[in-house]
């Protein structure tokens, strides 16, 4: 009788492991640049250590180490169930995971020393740009031959998600990285002008529509319904909400260049589609809730469930600022200030740290054959100074921000400013207080989180890799 074929969880508990370490080490530096702005003289004079290096280090490592390794943990865990299939090789899977830890510790070296293409959540040098490119490929043909080698007929929705963000994050990182190398850490990008901004902002925007949004809505449509213990919503909805974000999501770019040199009607466009995109980013959000129909008790004793619809809760919350101040009249008050820091924020601290907090909390013991973590107590704790956490650093970078914005745009019976550029900063300096201790309890959770993950690894005895389910069970 022939071996039965096991799922490849191996990759998927590298993965899971990585993303809580490179979240403490991602948000650690956040803390750090914060603190800065408090204490400017934390740089110590040190080139490394100053704002401007350590500010793209935090983004790229909460973007893309901390997210990264979160989508591709639960991508291929998700790839595997629903598809009732092993990942289609081992070696692939284990170049993907060796070459992506490579790509963040090259990042976490190149950024502090100073080499950057300049270019918003894409500054790193041209040779690393071309090893990104290398092994997202080698992702995407581990994540699709997957879904091809498949033993059953349908493609799960989180799938469609998952499938989007890969194709998308290719196009977006390939295209905007077209550039001309004058040396070994230097290149000049083809584009230049208006028109680099204008593909660059493609590029950031769909960095956040497609890596922050549709990878993590994957997670959403796999995870939320498995703790739930309740079928989706409605399967319909999260049709219609796939084909409507992938469809508007691409043009909302321009929406970051208002009242720049790009054409008017271009910023226009990025105004429209970035409204437009409120319909679709609340259908898949209400999808998301509703699945809890039946089932709200569950919120009161199951702690993985409220940092997922939290999540939720953070992600509808976004996608209602992001349209409203993309409006160029509120766009005039908020741009260049705080309240963008506030609204990518409770994005990012909310919305994506959040879900993917729950889902690694939920696939931990799953890939060590174990009922649950080690303490259901301590995730509540986390939960909770989490959520604070965020709630700090939103509100005051909210309330910094539109209170910059009023400052800078008062004027005079004369005509002549009211404030300083100074009188604003020290309007803003109390808020940078608030934010840094938001960003503390963030911390202070993904270190409880690290403790109760070395625990839950320590009760982990002789794990057996898991059976492929036959297509008729359900999982």
């Amino acid at each position: 009788m022939p071996a039965k074929e096991t799922y490849n969880d191996k990759v998927v508990k590298q993965f899971t492991v990585m993303t809580v370490i490179w979240g403490v080490v991602g948000m650690l530096v956040g803390v750090i640049i914060a603190a800065q702005l408090f204490w400017p003289a934390l740089n110590f004079d040190l080139p490394f250590l100053t704002y401007g290096r350590l500010r793209p280090l935090h983004t790229n490592a909460v973007i893309f180490a901390f997210g990264g390794c979160a989508l591709f943990a639960t991508s291929l865990y998700v790839v595997q169930r629903t598809c009732h299939a092993r990942l289609i090789s081992d070696k692939l899977a284990s170049f993907v995971f060796w070459g992506w830890q490579l790509i963040i510790v090259l990042a976490a070296v190149t950024l502090p020393l100073g080499y950057t293409e300049g270019k918003e959540y894409a500054e790193l040098a041209w040779p690393i740009d071309i090893l990104i490119a290398v092994v997202w490929v080698a992702y995407a043909v581990l994540f699709f031959g997957t879904i091809v080698k498949r033993r059953v007929k349908h493609i799960y929705v989180a799938n469609w998600f998952f499938g989007a963000f890969i194709i998308a994050v290719a196009l977006l990182h390939i295209v905007n990285s077209l550039a001309l190398p004058t040396g070994l850490m230097h290149s000049y990008p083809i584009y230049a002008g208006a028109v680099d901004a204008m593909v660059q902002w493609w590029y950031g925007h769909n960095a956040v529509g497609f890596f922050l949004t549709a990878g993590f809505l994957g997670m959403m449509y796999y995870f939320v319904p498995r703790q739930a213990e309740r079928p989706i919503y409605s399967y319909r909805l999260s049709i219609v909400h796939f084909w409507a974000l992938i469809a508007i999501y691409m043009w909302a770019g321009p929406h970051h260049l208002q009242y720049t040199a790009i054409p008017d009607w271009a910023q226009s466009l990025g105004m429209v589609f970035s409204l437009v995109l409120l319909a679709p980013s609340w259908g898949g959000m209400i999808n998301g809730i509703m699945t809890l129909s039946g089932a709200w008790h569950k919120l009161r004793t199951d702690p993985i469930l409220k940092f997922l619809i939290v999540s939720l809760s953070f992600y509808g919350m976004s996608t209602f600022e992001g349209p409203m101040m993309s409006i160029k009249t509120v766009n005039a008050l908020s741009h260049y200030t705080d309240w963008t820091i506030g609204h990518v924020h409770s994005g990012a601290l909310g919305w994506v740290a959040m879900i993917s907090i729950g889902s690694c909390y939920m696939l931990i013991p799953r890939v060590l054959n174990l009922k649950q973590m080690y303490s259901s107590k301590w995730i509540d704790y986390h939960f909770w100074v989490h959520t604070i956490g965020v709630l700090l650093y939103a509100a005051s970078m909210w309330i910094s921000g539109v209170g910059q914005g009023l400052m800078s745009r008062a004027t005079n019976p004369d005509g002549t400013l009211t404030y300083a550029f100074v009188e604003i900063v020290k309007f803003t300096y109390p808020y940078y207080a608030i934010r840094l201790l938001g960003g503390v309890l963030v911390i202070l959770g993904m270190l409880l989180m690290v403790w109760n993950m070395i625990k839950t690894f320590q009760m982990a005895k002789d794990v057996a890799p898991q059976p492929v389910l036959e297509p008729a069970a359900a999982h």
